[in-house]
């Protein structure tokens, strides 16, 4: 069965992140704005390594001998560049000797104004028996991360799979549902927005991540 855990609904300092990424007077500011969404996947980090599997280890110390519980695994870290990076940063300033992949995809637009995803870079490891966490800032259709999860497991078949997202949508929750397997999957999120705009983006949400971290595009 999927497990959907909304870190928002707690009250610590994750919320006041968030609150920074949404301010429109804030987010002018782009170093704060990737910071903070390092700070978010930080958090997360944190919180997903409690769900690993770990290993008594002895450390000897200058005095002696301390007994240690130490993760016995090392995830694998993606991400759908260029939004998903500074989030992936966070989650690897915690699983710092965690293995990598990225996954190049955009949203090719027809004349009429719809809109389907395409797939162009995936560099991964192999997955098979490892615990896969894909992180991307804002799940608002949930196409590009079932697109982005059918290309992954093209790599092997990972034993647990985490999505970390800072804002999903309540379309996306149902999508995913459908077209993910539920067995071993954990949805992570910061928030759950109710809307999308007719271009699919999330209301209230943050705007345009990518932009908002790296600049806007053409």
């Amino acid at each position: 069965m999927m497990q959907l855990i909304n870190l928002g609904e707690q009250n610590t300092i994750l919320n006041q992140f968030l609150a920074e990424l949404r301010d429109e007077h804030i987010q002018t500011d782009s170093m704060r704005f990737r910071r903070n969404l390092e700070r978010v996947g930080e958090i997360f980090a944190y919180e997903i390594s409690k769900q690993l599997q770990y290993e008594t280890r002895e450390v000897v110390t200058p005095l002696g001998i301390a007994t240690m519980n130490i993760p016995s695994e090392k995830p694998v870290l993606a991400t759908i560049l260029r939004a998903g990076l500074p989030l992936h940063q966070g989650l690897l300033n915690f699983f710092d000797n965690a293995d990598n992949s990225f996954i190049s995809a955009f949203r090719k637009y027809s004349k009429d104004g719809t809109f389907h995803i395409e797939l162009e870079y995936i560099s991964c490891p192999k997955l098979d028996n490892r615990t896969l966490i894909l992180c991307d800032p804002m799940i608002a259709t949930g196409s590009s991360i079932i697109l982005a999860y059918n290309a992954l497991i093209s790599n092997g078949s990972p034993k647990h799979i985490h999505i970390v997202t800072v804002i999903i949508s309540k379309d996306a929750i149902k999508k995913l549902q459908k077209n993910l397997p539920l067995k071993n999957l954990t949805i992570w999120t910061a928030a759950i927005d109710e809307e999308l705009t007719v271009k699919s983006y999330i209301v209230p949400g943050i705007g345009d991540a990518g932009d908002l971290a790296y600049g806007s595009k053409i």
